[in-house]
């Protein structure tokens, strides 16, 4: 055997050796793909992208406990108009409200579209309640400026003093389609808000707004298409029973205006002032406000005072001042009512004329710990009819306040 047979061999061994282990070897399959869930911080904090789309979802909301003490509706007669099962001229009592707030958001090429739900239970009563089901508290679908869906009226955003029961005209919520025009802190809204009427014509809500480090300004305006007494907003449900002392077979309509002054860190650092006024032509939804209160409980409130009231004009102020994880806040309306209507007999109407008010305000809110904060706050409230028409001279007052812890997530 020559040299040459011999590498020739070893090489033909060497390659069917290798060709066998090549035979055993077992290839690595590549693992499925996972989709985590993702951070998305294009719109702040709590939004994570929903696996496999671009859409963006925060879920959050809170547990609170609060425990309400209404004190006794009492005039200058010395009547009382709220009671307890015990015939107490007070009330008092707990209540639970779990809150969940659902938004979601992506771009598009006509800017951010979102859609936002709120849906929350409250219990009330203590010992007498029952398990509180969940209602839908806010929905509306968002697209650039477009708005539509149930949510604030146009005409009570950015409203409201710096306290808890913060003492808005009209403050409520409606089915409504919106636009907003924004640019350099300037934004310009107009809205077109369901009236429950049932016709076609719906109430109309402008607001201009600037906003700057200095704080902000807004003056707001509306028209309520349907001030009808028998059937619009306005009548005995809405005012129960302050009724407001117009033809019920008007249907003219009614305007309102609202502006309202925010200014920040004023008087010192990490606080606010804020100054509101408004103004209605006619009785309208848009102005009214609830001066009185009940604890959510069991027992008796005389009709008079579960309503609104139409308001006329109103001005007010509000402060808040921030320490730390202490703050606190004062607030304060006076107003006058529009002439307003009450039984007398079952069948019987009375005008008591028009009626001067004022409340006023106060609260303390700690931060326990992260997400768990503790709110304490007292109200008291008066109403002075003036006597017009032959009604007495009489004025009405209640003092209120609760105590509520907040875990918030």
């Amino acid at each position: 055997m020559n040299i040459k047979s011999l590498l020739l061999g070893s090489a033909a061994a060497l390659v069917a050796v290798s060709g066998a282990r090549a035979a055993d070897v077992i290839m690595p399959v590549a693992p499925e793909p996972v989709d985590y869930v993702r951070v998305c911080d294009v719109y702040g904090t709590g939004f994570y992208y929903i696996p496999g789309t671009e859409t963006c979802l925060s879920i959050n909301g809170y547990v609170r406990f609060q425990y309400n003490v209404a004190g006794g509706i009492e005039d200058d007669f010395g009547n009382d108009y709220l009671t307890n099962l015990e015939g107490d001229n007070y009330q008092a009592g707990s209540a639970v409200r779990v809150r969940l707030n659902f938004d979601a958001r992506e771009e598009t090429e006509l800017g951010t579209l979102r859609a936002f739900a709120r849906v929350q239970a409250q219990n009330a009563f203590g010992a007498y309640s029952n398990d509180a089901n969940y209602r839908m508290d806010m929905g509306f679908i968002q697209l650039g400026g477009l708005t539509m869906g149930y949510l604030d009226s146009l005409w009570t955003e950015g409203d409201g003093l710096l306290t808890d029961t913060d003492l808005p005209v009209g403050d409520y919520q409606t089915n409504r389609v919106s636009y907003t025009y924004a640019a350099n802190g300037f934004t310009a809204a107009l809205s077109l808000e369901d009236d429950g009427t049932g016709d076609f014509a719906p109430d109309v809500v402008g607001r201009l707004a600037y906003a700057g480090g200095w704080g902000s300004i807004y003056l707001a305006g509306s028209y309520d298409e349907e001030v009808d007494f028998a059937t619009g907003l306005i009548n005995r449900a809405s005012f129960a029973p302050f009724v407001v002392g117009f033809d019920p077979r008007e249907d003219d309509g009614a305007f309102a205006l609202k502006a309202g002054l925010s200014l920040t860190d004023l008087i010192a650092a990490d606080s606010e002032l804020k100054i509101e006024g408004s103004y209605a032509f006619d009785p309208s939804s848009y102005s009214t406000i609830g001066l009185f209160s009940n604890a959510a409980t069991l027992g008796t409130q005389v009709g008079l005072f579960t309503g609104t009231l139409p308001v006329e004009w109103q001005v007010g102020a509000g402060y808040a001042q921030q320490f730390g994880k202490l703050g606190i806040a004062v607030s304060g309306v006076y107003g006058e009512t529009f002439d307003t209507y009450g039984f007398t007999t079952a069948t019987a109407f009375t005008n008591r004329g028009n009626g001067d008010y004022y409340k006023l305000v106060g609260n303390v809110g700690y931060e326990i710990t992260n997400n768990f904060d503790m709110l304490a706050e007292i109200s008291y409230a008066n109403l002075d009819f003036n006597g017009d028409n032959g009604f007495a001279d009489n004025s009405i007052d209640q003092t209120a306040g609760f105590l509520r812890f907040v875990r918030s997530f």
